[in-house]
């Protein structure tokens, strides 16, 4: 697994010392101490159970705990000692009675504890012993450690072309350049600091394309091309709706749109946990392959794997408990130090940050390392957890932070369960956009988009600005693991799930579809045909003067007569020429801000009117249109700064990378340096993994 290897050890000119035994630490001491009590409550439970083990009160048992505890460390070596010296039967009566053995002495010592018979102390130290076994699984199983053994186990299985390298392309959503640089500079994310120190990987940063959202940036880097895709949803001209990219039929059609047959994956490749395949012939949980199969046999069963090991299922529950009361906890201490801005954080957001950061994240881990043991030639996973966090605590903040550093214990994991994959695996690790902070524009403002376009048009408006996303990653699950949408627990729940991540779609009588994506707006005119400026300005001429003028609003862009034009307070940015008539409204956004709202705003697909918030010039905070405290979608802050962390000799670039196409492109070369893609058929059968 390239650049996975810790770099040797530094050579040290003192001369060699004899190793010093390690210290007891507080940790240890905790170790014992949680031991202690696990044992106590095991004796406890035994004496409940078994009617010839009597004691007068709790206390002998605790103290018997510690004892027998405390006496196994000097009795068990010894009967091992003699065991070994007398031959196979003594250490088969020592596995049987040895325990015994211990727990009659130790009771012998302490008063208010007997034992019925010798026959009874055998029992008891049985059912202790299996009581403990499982209090401690309970306490224990839910470790990185336990999870990662279980993985080890998967056995490896057979490739004919072992001398071909895979390459694992792991996403880590919403986490922007800068943000990166700090988890590597400060440490946070330690396995990839290693790479990076060791020189295996290199970091570099790519320019998001304009929209900065997932649907965009993935279907680039997967499929090839951004185009065709004007925001997270949008609304559709030939079909007469509004399209969601996390709904699994909306994302069937835009992938369908998009495909030449030759994404990213399509050489034996595994899409996991993403919106689109990438071509890929495997794929689950993968938005885009949900609705032609309605339920994958691979996902079902790593699914099931996961939770009926006892370690997967007392780590989903422990986890999940955890982030809830997490999340609870640092909502409840944004609100006491009144940290600004912020959002409210609700009971659901809770439940959605346990999903994604737990149960998500344990999920996605498993896949990718059976499809590693597999063989496959080329996986791209998409990690949520970051961004999940962030929408509603803020990029910056240090509960977002804080999720980068479990996320770089699956990098742990992955390098373990690499060593024993049938070939060798190159890691790239990515983003799809940042993700920029700011007060959301109604809370700042104390009007949405829509209710604003409503009031400068006096005309029926229908606006979608709740925010969906972390919603179609619980539809991803539950759909994929549905054999049929309308039958058993999962189909119900599915359907429960969709129905929030189903916007209302415009009425007939909307004159106006306003729709929030980030801090990017669009307004729509719902028809088949798309208005120039010019309309705009007829029918409804308070419209775009009125929303340049609020303080809210940074800049809009139209198509007008002399091509895409954005439109500011006191000037206009004309994008086809160049020329700029008083003051530019795209200052303060970036010199690459022109190319980009051109590229976005002469989409067939693009709205009647972009609207882009404001961006405060001290802060770098924009206002979303959606109700999140961290978003991404238009132009302002971070979210157009993302980052690709690749092995060195393999991805090198010459000249800025911007656009999520360029991007593909190298990615594109990596594969082909390590001789994939050689002989890609002519066309291409989809399954389901």
């Amino acid at each position: 697994m390239s650049g996975v290897t810790d770099p040797p050890a530094r050579a040290d000119a003192t001369a060699p010392r004899t190793p010093r035994p390690r210290p007891l630490r507080l940790a240890d001491g905790a170790r014992l101490v949680a031991a202690w009590i696990l044992s106590f409550v095991a004796l406890l439970m035994t004496a409940w159970l078994l009617p010839g083990f009597t004691h007068t009160s709790w206390l002998p048992l605790l103290v018997a705990a510690a004892v027998t505890g405390l006496l196994g460390l000097v009795v068990r070596p010894v009967l091992v000692e003699l065991a070994a010296r007398v031959g196979w039967i003594a250490v088969a009566l020592c596995t049987v009675f040895g325990q015994a053995v211990v727990m009659q002495l130790a009771l012998g010592l302490v008063p208010g504890v007997s034992f019925a018979s010798w026959w009874t102390a055998v029992a008891a130290a049985w059912i202790a012993s299996a009581f403990g076994t499982v209090l401690v699984w309970l306490t224990s199983a839910g470790t990185d450690e336990s999870f990662a053994a279980s993985l080890m186990r998967i056995k490896p299985g057979h490739v004919t072309d072992p001398e071909v390298d895979g390459v694992l392309f792991v996403q880590l959503d919403g986490v922007s350049f800068p943000v990166m640089q700090w988890v590597l500079e400060s440490g946070t994310m330690p396995t990839l600091r290693r790479w990076v120190d060791s020189g295996s990987h290199a970091l570099h940063e790519w320019t998001v394309q304009l929209p900065c959202t997932t649907p965009a940036s993935q279907q680039a880097l997967l499929m090839g091309s951004a185009a065709g895709v004007p925001a997270f949803r949008w609304y559709d001209r030939e079909l007469g709706r509004v399209l969601v990219a996390n709904r699994p039929e909306d994302a069937a059609v835009i992938e369908s749109r998009a495909s030449t047959g030759q994404g990213l994956l399509v050489d034996d490749g595994v899409s996991v946990s993403n919106l689109f395949t990438g071509d890929a012939p495997k794929a689950s949980m993968t938005m885009s392959r949900l609705e032609v199969t309605r339920g994958a046999r691979r996902t079902r069963q790593v699914f099931a794997r996961f939770l009926v090991r006892p370690d997967g299922l007392a780590r989903s529950l422990s986890r999940a408990a955890a982030e809830v009361g997490r999340e609870r906890f640092q909502m409840a201490r944004q609100r006491r130090l009144l940290v600004h801005p912020r959002v409210h954080r609700s009971w659901t957001f809770a439940a959605l940050r346990a999903f994604s950061n737990g149960l998500l994240r344990d999920l996605n881990t498993a896949i990718v390392s059976e499809e590693m043991m597999r063989g496959a030639r080329s996986i791209y996973v998409d990690y949520v957890d970051y961004d999940e966090i962030a929408h509603h605590a803020g990029g910056t903040r240090i509960e977002s932070l804080a999720a980068l550093g479990g996320l770089d214990q699956v990098f742990a994991v992955l390098h373990k369960v690499a060593e024993r994959a049938p070939r060798r695996y190159h890691v790239v690790v990515l983003s799809d956009h940042g993700q920029s902070q700011g007060e959301p524009f109604a809370a700042r403002h104390g009007i949405e988009l829509s209710a604003l376009c409503r009031a400068l048009t006096m005309s029926a408006t229908s606006g979608v600005e709740g925010s969906i996303e972390g919603w179609g990653r619980v539809d991803s699950v539950l759909q994929d693991l549905t054999a049929a949408p309308s039958t058993g627990i999962s189909g119900a729940a599915s359907r429960r799930v969709r129905g929030r991540t189903q916007p209302d779609a415009a009425s007939s009588d909307s004159e106006l579809v306003v729709l929030g994506s980030g801090n990017l707006g669009l307004v729509y005119a719902p028809g088949p045909a798309r208005l120039t400026l010019d309309d705009l300005d007829r029918q409804w001429p308070a419209l775009v003067p009125g929303l340049v003028a609020h303080e809210g609003i940074g800049f809009v862009s139209a198509m007008s007569l002399a091509g895409p034009v954005a439109i500011g307070r006191s000037g206009r940015h004309y994008l086809d020429t160049g020329e700029v008539v008083g003051t530019d409204p795209l200052h303060g956004f970036g010199s690459h801000a022109a190319a980009m709202v051109r590229a976005a705003t002469s989409m067939p697909e693009a709205p009647d009117l972009y609207v882009n918030s404001a961006v405060d010039p001290r802060t770098r905070e924009i206002a979303a249109f959606e109700p999140l405290v961290g978003a991404h979608g238009g132009l302002g802050g971070w979210q157009d700064r993302a980052f690709v962390l690749a092995p060195a000799d393999l991805l090198i670039p010459m000249e800025p990378i911007v656009g999520g196409d360029a991007l593909h492109r190298h990615l594109v070369g990596v594969l082909e340096a390590l001789h994939h893609r050689t002989s890609l058929p002519a066309g291409h059968q989809r399954s389901s993994s």
